[in-house]
């Protein structure tokens, strides 16, 4: 059937094989490269940032994200959602400079070269596992919302306790919960729960940028005497 998501097909030699269909490659293709394009421009402001020596932002970095989040879903179906999903990759680039300066000034570039490293090989596994098998993982969809949402509020806890072992706990959760919420986004694109590809960037980002702080702190852990 034409509405299908992906089409199995019978090859020459009989070997039964699987294509997506070119709606979904579309999103696809569009998704991967506004997420590129994000991470880039998210860099850049990371760099002016650390540069200019911005001050940490602790829990108001949550008020401008927010505001643009809901801006970004507002506008997901025009041309405005593009100028706020890079309005809050952006933001969200600019509140890693103090973060990444704190670690060059205390540990050096390992731990920060380690996060980074990394979170390009977990996210491509992650996307390569799902693009491969094509496995529906929307059975997913209230654990991993649930966890992160326990995860939140006890990330937000812990910004006032500071407690060493609730942190490595925490984002060890966060770690994991971004890399399953990966593989979740990109089956739901195969299958057809996401066509928006403004929407797929954002929650493919939001979970690298929560991957990369997440595996920075527990290096940054790790390496305490």
């Amino acid at each position: 059937m034409e509405t299908e998501k992906y089409r199995s097909s019978t090859t020459t030699s009989g070997i039964q094989s699987t294509a997506l269909s070119p709606e979904v490659t579309k999103v696809l293709r569009s998704t991967y490269m506004l997420l590129g394009t994000t991470i880039a421009f998210s860099a850049i402001m990371a760099g002016i940032s650390m540069a200019v020596a911005a001050p940490h932002f602790g829990l108001f970095t949550l008020l401008p994200y927010f505001l643009c989040l809901w801006m970004t879903e507002k506008n997901k179906n025009s041309s405005k959602g593009l100028f706020w999903v890079f309005a809050l990759t952006g933001w969200l680039g600019f509140t890693l400079g103090p973060i990444l300066n704190m670690y060059m000034a205390v540990k050096g570039a390992e731990p920060i070269m380690l996060a980074l490293g990394s979170t390009a090989l977990i996210f491509f596994a992650a996307s390569a596992f799902v693009l491969t098998t094509r496995k529906n993982l929307s059975f997913m969809t209230g654990f991993l919302m649930t966890g992160m949402l326990v995860a939140f509020v006890a990330a937000i806890a812990n910004f006032f306790l500071q407690i060493p072992l609730l942190s490595l706990t925490v984002s060890s959760v966060f770690a994991l919960l971004s890399a399953g919420i990966i593989m979740w986004q990109t089956s739901a694109i195969i299958h057809g729960g996401e066509r928006n590809y403004i929407s797929a960037t954002v929650t493919l980002f939001v979970m690298v940028y929560n991957l990369f702080l997440s595996l920075l702190q527990i290096f940054g852990i790790m390496g305490d005497d």
